[in-house]
């Protein structure tokens, strides 16, 4: 039986987080720089504790006015300073709730950028790896974060969007770009199907791009996300998909508790 993850990326002051716990098997949790603080983690942790839910950080650049989703001039440095840092609060926050991280996703424009280019992806990377290589790096299937990722050592998630169109070149659409957005749950349930059964996208322009697809995102703050969550799972049950988070997998083989 084949098995993906089911990601969300939460935290982020959507009323919804709590409704997505339930269909989701791995959480993406904002580390207080382009979202949440202190008891916006503690919420979205105890809530995954509640449902069963891996719980992984969301580190973002310091942009609360644009929700870390505008691209900035960055050093790799400040790259490694920004990622060890947002690790550090959640994990802190996390034990203090009785639990561990498990893996990391980027967010935003920290995400894209590192998703193309590959000395910021190699920071983050190395990042990752000195606070905890046993956490799974979780970017943009085909990326410079995921060759980075495996050039450090690090196990990996490529992960695929079900609310987000592509470019021709694997990269996400632009926000601010007319279609960028998948709001219809038939749509995002499509290209899921797209993704899973053939291992490929079919972009706005009529592009095929193929890709590997270990976890499917749906972003907490997309509008429907509740609906759009519940009608994936549904499709990848009927599809006999297995949902479980890339740690418990990555666990199970290796004989961990």
């Amino acid at each position: 039986m084949l098995s993906l993850d089911l990601n969300a990326d939460l935290g982020e002051g959507s009323p919804h987080d709590e409704a997505i716990m339930t269909y989701i098997s791995s959480a993406n949790i904002a580390c207080g720089y382009h979202a949440g603080d202190i008891a916006s983690m503690q919420a979205a942790i105890r809530a995954a504790l509640r449902n069963g839910v891996a719980v992984g950080a969301h580190p973002g650049l310091p942009d609360r006015a644009h929700a870390g989703r505008r691209n900035q001039a960055i050093a790799p440095e400040q790259v490694r300073e920004l990622m060890l840092r947002q690790l550090d609060a959640l994990d802190r926050v996390a034990r203090a709730c009785g639990t561990g991280l498990r893996h990391v996703k980027a967010h935003g424009a920290l995400y894209n950028m590192a998703a193309r280019d590959p000395v910021l992806a190699d920071a983050l990377a190395a990042a990752v790896r000195q606070f905890d290589a046993n956490l799974i790096l979780f970017a943009l299937s085909g990326s410079e974060m995921i060759r980075s990722a495996q050039a450090h050592g690090l196990v990996t998630a490529s992960e695929v969007f079900a609310d987000r169109t592509y470019q021709p070149d694997g990269s996400l659409r632009p926000r601010d770009q007319e279609g960028a957005l998948i709001l219809e749950p038939d749509r995002a349930s499509a290209q899921v199907l797209e993704m899973i059964r053939h291992g490929s996208v079919l972009t706005r322009d009529g592009v095929r791009v193929p890709l590997l697809a270990e976890t499917i995102c749906v972003h907490g703050d997309t509008p429907g996300a509740v609906l759009l969550a519940k009608t994936i799972r549904g499709v990848l049950i009927q599809e006999q998909v297995h949902i479980t988070s890339p740690a418990i997998r990555t666990e199970f083989k290796s004989g961990q508790p």
